[in-house]
């Protein structure tokens, strides 16, 4: 597996995880986190993974020229307090379903560490949705600690930071 930068042009691919991510969730029942229906068929969700590719921090893992995972790097989003200390964001994290268990999500994580470390910061924080214990539990796994939560329009979520 490999880790390569993606672009604008990138958007379709990232897209496309994010279908195979829904239907995977759909599959096991879970529909609060991201709903029933395809990113790509609801466009202003395909219209803000069209700016996330576009933001310059998107990343993918290449597994036999198939798209494993992606990650995208970048500032909170809106509904985060900010930073209290130089970081970088993980505004995306996403593993293809055939690749899940694989450590595809770690090694984007670790990607994400050694770009933050080169740019100064001192941490990586992310949010994810705290709907199922399981989700917030990755990241622990991954270093992370939970460190605050929110609630956007009744959808609960978890804060997490990982010093560098």
């Amino acid at each position: 597996m490999r880790i390569e930068q993606g672009t604008h042009a990138d958007a379709d691919r990232l897209l496309r995880l994010f279908d195979d991510a829904v239907a995977w969730l759909v599959a096991r029942g879970q529909t609060a986190q991201w709903g029933t229906e395809p990113f790509s068929a609801r466009p202003a969700q395909a219209e803000r993974v069209r700016g996330w590719a576009a933001g310059g921090g998107l990343w993918f893992a290449v597994d036999d020229a198939a798209d494993a995972g992606a990650i995208v790097l970048g500032d909170a989003h809106d509904y985060i307090p900010p930073p209290d200390r130089p970081e970088l964001y993980v505004q995306v994290l996403l593993t293809g379903a055939a690749w899940r268990g694989r450590g595809v999500g770690a090694a984007l994580i670790e990607h994400a560490a050694e770009l933050a470390r080169a740019a100064g910061a001192e941490q990586l924080r992310v949010d994810c949705w705290a709907g199922v214990p399981e989700l917030p539990a990755a990241y622990e796994r991954l270093g992370f600690s939970r460190t605050g939560s929110f609630d956007v329009d009744g959808w609960p979520g978890a804060i997490l930071v990982r010093p560098l």
